[in-house]
């Protein structure tokens, strides 16, 4: 079985001097062929699909804003052209195919490089320049095609908040996110939801958290929090905006680093998944970061040799061991 990969890119969902614009694939798009996996069609995700995650009343409502669109809907800012809500349901299907393939046993695992992206999306509003959201939906349909438990891991440098509140009282559903505290949208301390230890997991983390750090995370939570919940199936949010030079972030992950936490992501699923596994990109806005990071995606998915860029953050790493050790206690880990 091969990798597969679903490419929405969304040309028309822009705003001028927004950083979530399609510029950013503008590296990726010509390197997609050389990665070698397969590529899948993407069919836009129907309503009765989207409505296992959202209310009715958002999808009536995004629709009717959008024949009125060019609009910003909220304050990160979120924007939407006359054919985002089109442009989000084939999104979502491009998430759904990825999955689908996985399931089915015609792929591997694969990777979702589509936007709009979708993890702040909540049940009930778009935010966070998400409109529906993706991975949430993915999940959704895993479950009603016969897997028992889906694991949810989110390096995005900002918290799912809308992934969270989708899954926070479903107890088929495990989510961990690291994320950079004090950032959009604020949420995602890591006592949340004290009602779901060891299932809702969020570790939040100062500016300059790098490398480093991560793969303490990656061995000291990701792993028990894998072991503890027994997923049949693992979504991953990856956001590129990690990365230390990106634009509107401050952690200090390299692509090397974005290496790791897919490569040992991928080893976890082999180990309990029977590899069953799906990468969905999420934030990261600068173009370079995003064609590197989804590089190093496939290299973990397809387990080929890693060629490190060598762009490694000058800046010294801050110490983030702390709350990774709050984190461990918090979910007796």
């Amino acid at each position: 079985m091969t990798t597969a990969y679903s490419f929405v890119p969304s040309p028309s969902h822009f705003y001028p001097d927004h950083p979530e614009h399609p510029s950013r694939f503008d590296l990726l798009t010509p390197r997609l062929d050389s990665f070698g996996a397969q590529k899948l069609d993407a069919k836009p995700a129907t309503r009765d699909e989207v409505v296992c995650v959202h209310h009715p009343a958002l999808i009536h409502s995004l629709e009717d804003i959008c024949k009125q669109a060019p609009a910003i809907i909220d304050f990160a800012p979120t924007f939407v052209t006359q054919t985002s809500f089109d442009d989000a349901l084939l999104a979502s299907g491009g998430m759904l195919s990825c999955m689908r393939a996985v399931l089915s046993g015609s792929a591997r695992n694969a990777f979702a490089i589509i936007r709009p992206p979708g993890h702040h999306a909540e049940p009930d509003r778009s935010m966070g320049f998400c409109i529906l959201n993706n991975i949430a939906i993915a999940a959704r349909d895993a479950l009603a095609n016969g897997i028992k438990r889906v694991a949810i891991v989110d390096y995005d440098a900002h918290h799912g908040n809308g992934t969270q509140a989708a899954f926070v009282d479903d107890e088929r559903v495990a989510y961990c996110s690291t994320h950079q505290w004090g950032i959009y949208p604020g949420t995602g301390w890591y006592e949340d939801a004290p009602h779901a230890g060891k299932r809702i997991v969020n570790v939040p983390l100062p500016a300059g958290s790098g490398d480093q750090t991560y793969e303490r995370i990656a061995d000291e939570i990701f792993v028990p929090f894998i072991q503890s919940f027994k997923p049949e199936m693992i979504f991953v949010s990856a956001g590129f905006d990690a990365h230390w030079n990106d634009p509107i972030t401050s952690l200090g992950l390299s692509t090397a680093g974005f290496y790791m936490l897919s490569k040992k992501l991928v080893g976890l699923a082999e180990e309990h998944c029977n590899g069953k596994i799906v990468f969905v990109l999420e934030g990261g806005y600068d173009p370079v970061n995003v064609v590197n990071g989804a590089a190093a995606v496939f290299t973990a998915l397809m387990n080929k040799s890693f060629i490190d860029p060598g762009d490694a953050s000058p800046r010294k790493e801050t110490d983030a061991g702390e709350m990774i050790e709050k984190v461990h206690g918090w979910h007796r880990f």
